[in-house]
C-alpha cells in the first residue's frame, strides 16, 4: 500500500507528534507513504472566503498526486473534508472544472478526478484491515473506557465524504476496541469539539470544548481519542487553559489514535510523542 502524504499545515506545525507517530504506526504495518514538497495549503482556509481559491488550492493537490500516480492519504479531517469537497463540486460542474484546469494549466498540471482521498482512519480499517490490526496488537489495553470523538468534516456531509454513518458511526469504535479498551457511549460524541470558533469566538469555542470534556467524565471515559489535529488541540491546549483557569473540575486526557494504537502495537512511548501531549496521560498508560 503506498500513498501521497499530506500532513496538512496544522500537524507539522503545531502537532508534530501526530505526523510522527502515524509514520511509525502506519510503516510497521506496511503502508508506504510517499513525501511530496509540491503539497501546499488543501484550501481549507479559503472555503467560506473564496470558493474559487479553495477549490484550485485543492485540486492542485490532487492534481499532483494524479500526476505522480498515487492516491493521498490525510491525518487532517479538515483537510480530508475539503479536498471531498472540492472533489464534488468539479465532479458535478464541468464548467468551474474547466476553469480550475486552465488555471492549473500554467503550472503544467491537470486535475481528471481518478484521485482517491482517504484519511488515517480509513486505511487502517478498510484497507490494513482489523486481522492485520488485530495480529499487530501486541498489548491489550484492557479496562481502559476511551471516548472516540469522530469530528465533523469527517461525518458530514455524508453523501460527499463518504467516510461512515453520519448518525450512528461504528468505525472509529471498531478501531478502538482492537486495542482491547472499551469505547464508551457519550452524549457529546458527534458534536463540535469548538476548534472552528477559537481566535473567532473564543467564549463559545471554549463551552463546546467544555461540554465535550464534561460528557466524555460522566460517561466514565479514561480520555479522548481523536484524529484530528484541530480536534486534539482544542482537547489539549484548549482544555489545559480551562483547568489553569478553574473553568474545568477535572482532566480528561486525549490520545490521539496512532499513539493508542502504538503503545498496543508494543512501541515505546518515547517513540510515540507521548511527553508532546499537554494533558498528561499518565492514566493511559496505567492499564498497560
Amino acid at each position: 500500500m503506498r500513498y501521497a502524504f499530506f500532513t496538512g499545515c496544522q500537524t507539522p506545525a503545531r502537532l508534530p507528534q501526530y505526523e510522527h507517530t502515524s509514520r511509525l504506526v502506519l510503516g510497521r504495518l506496511g503502508v508506504d507513504l510517499v513525501d511530496c514538497r509540491e503539497f501546499t495549503c488543501c484550501g481549507y482556509p479559503l472555503r467560506n472566503v473564496d470558493q474559487k481559491a479553495f477549490l484550485l488550492s485543492a485540486a492542485r493537490n490532487m492534481a499532483i498526486a494524479e500526476r505522480d500516480g498515487r492516491h493521498i492519504l490525510v491525518l487532517c479531517q479538515c483537510g480530508f473534508g475539503t479536498f471531498k469537497e472540492a472533489q464534488y463540486q468539479l465532479k458535478g460542474d464541468t464548467s468551474l472544472k474547466e476553469e480550475i484546469n486552465r488555471l492549473l494549466g500554467q503550472q503544467g498540471l491537470s486535475y481528471e478526478g481518478r484521485v482517491e482521498v482517504t484519511h488515517i482512519l480509513s486505511v487502517l480499517y478498510h484497507a490494513v484491515g482489523r486481522e492485520a490490526l488485530n495480529k499487530a496488537v501486541t498489548i491489550q489495553i484492557s479496562g481502559l473506557k476511551v471516548a472516540a470523538h469522530y469530528g465533523c468534516h469527517a461525518l458530514r456531509p455524508s453523501r460527499i465524504t463518504g467516510f461512515d454513518d453520519p448518525i450512528a458511526p461504528s468505525l472509529f469504535d471498531e478501531l478502538i476496541r482492537i486495542t482491547g479498551a472499551e469505547s464508551v457511549g457519550w452524549s457529546e460524541k458527534l458534536n463540535c469539539c469548538g476548534a472552528p470558533l477559537t481566535g473567532v469566538n473564543d467564549p463559545i469555542s471554549s463551552e463546546l470544548t467544555r461540554n465535550k470534556i464534561r460528557s466524555g467524565i460522566a460517561a466514565g471515559a479514561h480520555c479522548l481519542c481523536t484524529a484530528c489535529p484541530y480536534c486534539q488541540l482544542q482537547f489539549d491546549q484548549v482544555q489545559r487553559r480551562l483547568l489553569s483557569e478553574g473553568r474545568l473540575e477535572k482532566a480528561l486526557p486525549s490520545i490521539l489514535y496512532p499513539q493508542l494504537l502504538g503503545l498496543c502495537m508494543g512501541i515505546r512511548g518515547e517513540d510515540l510523542g507521548l511527553k508532546q501531549n499537554y494533558i498528561n496521560i499518565d492514566p493511559i498508560r496505567s492499564f498497560l
